[in-house]
């Protein structure tokens, strides 16, 4: 009994600070900020794993590159020599049948020895001659794999060139359409193949709030209208803190909790404003631990949306698909 009363005191406590119902859908909307934050992290780590992967795919590629062309030289050298061995030999061979003829006429003897050593040049002709085919086939084996590497490696490298190009020119479509907010703490970078948008908070929220106010949502919307026609990115959304601690009874409770109901309340701007795909994004928090600078707190209070090329296309051409 006295438990069942110390449980109904501490609802009615909670109950004077949030309503039930909102207190619900928040404990509702951190359990799923929570599973799509674990889900998308597990995407984010394999896809750094596939580029990794990728890049060691391209270098082991250009090395393979290089040393099939010294191969290819150093077979091209070997059939120029036994070449050059061939044809001494031809010319021996009729050299000797010439002097064999002049021999005939001055005694069996004589034709018997010159006609052995025909018959062993021959033979050593015939070997040279197994050899060189043996070297040719290599050789064409080898020109082969050699063009077969090439291409695979011009196609790879056109295609991230291609990829690179195309994420240069959206940066710049991004800079051009959130001009208007270049001094209103926004900021546009390209670095690592991806263009991070760098919208500090001031921008964005309230202090503590996770309501986005009127000139963040503006930007936010902008954003959205150049991202919604890219099907080919995966978008990241995330949110920072800084190290001030943030201890509430009600929601947010602390700045993990924040950063993450930050990113997710970007998230759904940028899906109610656009035609986005929600698939190609991903709402996360850092909190506290991805600080920008260390003298100014103002920058740290943040939220990244990092737009990534979607890499699928380079590994099927890896996979031989």
């Amino acid at each position: 009994m006295k438990i069942q009363l110390s449980i109904f005191a501490l609802v009615c406590t909670l109950a004077a600070c949030v309503p039930a119902k909102k207190y619900n859908e928040l404990l509702e909307r951190e359990k799923i900020c929570s599973e799509e934050l674990s889900k998308y992290k597990a995407s984010s780590i394999e896809n750094e794993g596939k580029a990794k992967d990728l890049q060691v795919t391209v270098d082991q590629l250009r090395k393979d590159v290089i040393k099939l062309k010294k191969d290819t030289l150093d077979l091209g050298s070997n059939l120029r020599f036994l070449q050059s061995q061939y044809d001494l030999v031809v010319a021996q061979n009729e050299a000797y049948e010439q002097k064999l003829d002049q021999m005939r006429m001055k005694g069996a003897k004589e034709s018997a020895t010159y006609q052995a050593d025909i018959d062993a040049k021959n033979q050593e002709l015939q070997r040279k001659e197994d050899a060189l085919k043996v070297l040719e086939n290599e050789l064409i084996a080898k020109e082969k794999l050699l063009i077969e590497r090439e291409e695979r490696l011009t196609e790879l490298e056109e295609m991230i060139k291609r990829k690179d190009d195309a994420m240069k020119q959206l940066k710049t479509r991004v800079s051009s359409a959130l001009k208007g907010f270049e001094n209103k703490g926004l900021t546009v970078v390209e670095k690592n193949g991806k263009i991070y948008v760098s919208l500090e908070a001031k921008l964005l929220f309230a202090s503590g709030s996770t309501v986005v106010e009127p000139e963040g949502k503006k930007a936010l919307v902008d954003l959205s209208k150049v991202l919604e026609n890219e099907k080919d990115l995966e978008i990241i959304v995330e949110g920072h803190t800084d190290t001030d601690k943030l201890v509430s009874s009600s929601h947010p409770k602390n700045n993990w909790e924040l950063s993450v109901l930050r990113s997710t309340a970007v998230v759904e701007i940028m899906i109610a404003n656009s035609k986005m795909n929600p698939a190609q994004l991903m709402a996360s928090g850092r909190s506290e631990f991805h600080p920008v600078d260390a003298k100014d707190k103002a920058k740290n209070r943040r939220i990244e949306v990092i737009i990534s090329p979607n890499l699928n296309e380079l590994y099927q051409i890896l996979e031989g698909k």
